[in-house]
């Protein structure tokens, strides 16, 4: 982000929301599965879709605004080719699920002061089910993986390691794909019994499931099942505390066969200096949503591994546009 701010650049920051809500809207009203199968006018549409004409009419016209719809002369609306890569359920590309979970969190960036002077969590859960939230969350994970695991988990060097545990691992995408790319690996995800059916039914349609098991349980509370050559904590460990993710990652360590891999794959913040940008902003959203989350930095997460036994752990380069960074280190022999 620039460090020199004008007038132009902070009013479009601050306003920023207008186009997420506006996208966001679109999703939940599911505009552009239903303008892929069939271009429309806004009149013709807002019947089939039971909305009011005028409210619609503005939505779509800010819609095409933005170049996710298209316009023509006769007022008939459709896709453009960028929304039909990320917005329509049959892309590979498919992001309207976490989209739906960023919507969950607006309310509760709207009180971000609040969470600063008092210290504690704003999200509420109040206007809409939990049903709802855990289900927007779980495929909005599950989108975002299938989006980056392609990329990432050819990158990252296992060797002939065949057993991996996939700590927190929910729908069991990240197992899914290092299976693919490793054809002697097996995983076993563990997570969260609401996890279960959703992942199980994920690795049954990849047709991984003579490979990947699931075990239901609570990270932070059971006892990790053991002796494997890999550990995998992707996104997990911001959402607990230091004296918490210290216990995990000393779980994790405890899980590992000697020599075997504990791979940490999180928002990291630098060792000196504030940023980068957006796992700055996501220590923000721990703050609104958990008790005692953070995005911690590179020399944070080192302390837990090398405190927990492992040995000093290197860092992958990843292109900045990943926003994420992975930690590696083994275990002594």
């Amino acid at each position: 982000m620039s460090e020199n701010w004008s007038a132009a650049s902070l009013l479009e920051a601050t306003g920023s929301y207008w186009q997420g809500c506006t996208i966001m809207a679109g999703v939940r009203l599911d505009l552009f599965n239903q303008l892929n199968s069939h271009a429309d006018s806004a009149s013709a549409l807002a019947t089939r879709i039971g909305a009011d004409a005028r409210g619609l009419q503005m939505l779509l016209r800010a819609l095409a605004a933005l170049d996710l719809l298209e316009m023509d002369e006769d007022g008939i609306y459709r896709c453009t080719p960028s929304a039909m890569q990320l917005l329509v359920a049959e892309s590979a590309h498919y992001l309207a699920n976490i989209i739906s979970h960023q919507h969950h969190l607006v309310e509760s960036w709207a009180q971000l002061d609040q969470a600063v002077k008092s210290g504690h969590p704003q999200r509420q859960h109040s206007s809409f089910s939990n049903h709802a939230w855990q289900e927007s969350f779980q495929l909005g994970m599950q989108d975002l993986a299938n989006l980056i695991a392609p990329q990432l988990v050819p990158q990252i060097p296992i060797g002939k390691r065949s057993k991996m545990l996939d700590l927190g691992g929910g729908p069991g995408t990240w197992s899914i794909h290092f299976c693919r790319h490793n054809p002697r690996l097996h995983a076993t995800i563990f997570d969260l019994p609401a996890s279960q059916n959703l992942a199980e039914n994920a690795v049954s349609r990849a047709n991984m499931s003579n490979r990947i098991d699931f075990y239901a349980g609570d990270f932070n509370q059971a006892r990790l099942p053991d002796r494997y050559d890999l550990v995998w904590m992707s996104h997990i460990l911001h959402g607990e505390s230091t004296e918490n993710c210290r216990a995990l990652v000393a779980k994790a360590a405890a899980a590992l066969n000697p020599e075997g891999l504990l791979i940490i794959h999180e928002f990291i913040l630098d060792d000196h200096g504030p940023g980068p940008v957006y796992p700055a902003l996501f220590a923000l959203n721990m703050l609104l949503g958990t008790e005692s989350g953070a995005s911690y930095s590179e020399a944070d997460l080192g302390r837990m591994i090398t405190g927990a036994g492992l040995e000093t752990p290197h860092r992958l380069a990843l292109p900045p546009q990943s926003r994420s960074g992975i930690l590696i280190a083994q275990k002594r022999a």
